[in-house]
């Protein structure tokens, strides 16, 4: 089982909104090429995204199933990697400081995967999860970012609104 670290200035919530939106999976998941539908209702367990990995023209269809949903706190997914088999996906996020610690974890469940030796697995699925963690943070980021820009421009502009009326 391969576990990652990181942490990260942004709130567990500002984490939670990124993985709460469907179509920025493959911007932050190493491995997701694009994205092809979600189910109605994502994130609630059970829900799934249908999104593609590869690089064109080698590319499968695949989908990523939410197990469990506890924003801002902990998901649980399981991704089907064809043809390779399944694997388990867990990330927690814990407030630290004036920022989070996010934590992934992923182990096979099923598949060939299971043929290969486990240290060799978790060697490549904690380089993978540590770009993946790195792209997670920096859509978070940019994110929470654009949200205090639209607040300030929100607040300059209801500001020149008053300043209009006063004159």
């Amino acid at each position: 089982m391969s576990v990652n670290l990181r942490r990260v200035a942004c709130t567990p919530e500002q984490i939670f909104v990124v993985l709460a939106d469907p179509w920025v999976y493959p911007t932050w998941v190493v491995g997701a090429s694009r994205m092809r539908a979600a189910d109605t209702g994502w994130p609630e367990p059970g829900t799934k995204l249908h999104h593609s990995i590869g690089v064109w023209p080698f590319v499968l269809n695949d989908e990523t199933r939410v197990d469990t949903w506890d924003a801002p706190h902990r998901v649980v997914l399981e991704a089907k990697t064809r043809p390779v088999g399944r694997e388990r996906v867990i990330i927690e996020v814990e407030p630290q400081g004036h920022g989070c610690l996010v934590r992934i974890e992923e182990y096979v469940l099923s598949g060939p995967l299971l043929l290969i030796p486990q240290r060799l697995l978790d060697v490549v699925f904690h380089i993978r999860n540590a770009e993946t963690l790195r792209r997670l943070a920096h859509v978070a980021k940019g994110r929470a970012a654009e949200a205090r820009a639209a607040m300030g421009r929100a607040v300059e502009g209801r500001a020149a609104e008053g300043r209009a009326v006063a004159s």
